[in-house]
């Protein structure tokens, strides 16, 4: 069992920055691919970026590479995402989640672990 716990969240002005962290318990956090998803109002949820359980290979939606970028910190048990250069669109309820088997990171259903989600605003 993993339980995950973001923070970060808050209201920033468009061209701003935040950073987002996931807490994760247990010891076996380094064994577990990590990933960011994200839902407006009135929206699917949404892939925004993935790395793998080493940190190696990262992944991103196109809405956002570029801009964020995904990193991990296993002796913490932490997963981060730097938000810059944001925009109105970013404005949604983000989520990290774990992945056991990994596989393809970008399917929200590959995941078996959620967070309660952390809500980001970007005013213009």
């Amino acid at each position: 069992q993993v339980q995950l716990v973001e923070s970060g969240g808050g209201l920033v002005q468009a061209g701003g920055s935040l950073r987002l962290a996931c807490a994760a318990s247990g010891r076996t956090f380094n064994s577990y691919c990590m990933g960011w998803f994200r839902q407006a109002p009135g929206k699917e949820r949404e892939f925004v970026a993935a790395i793998s359980w080493s940190g190696s290979t990262t992944y991103y939606a196109d809405s956002v590479r570029g801009r964020f970028t995904i990193s991990r910190d296993n002796a913490k048990n932490t997963e981060y995402l730097q938000m810059n250069s944001l925009k109105p669109e970013d404005t949604a309820v983000y989520y990290c989640a774990a992945s056991k088997r990994c596989g393809i990171l970008i399917l929200a259903e590959n995941y078996d672990y959620w967070g309660q989600g952390t809500q980001v605003t970007v005013s213009s």
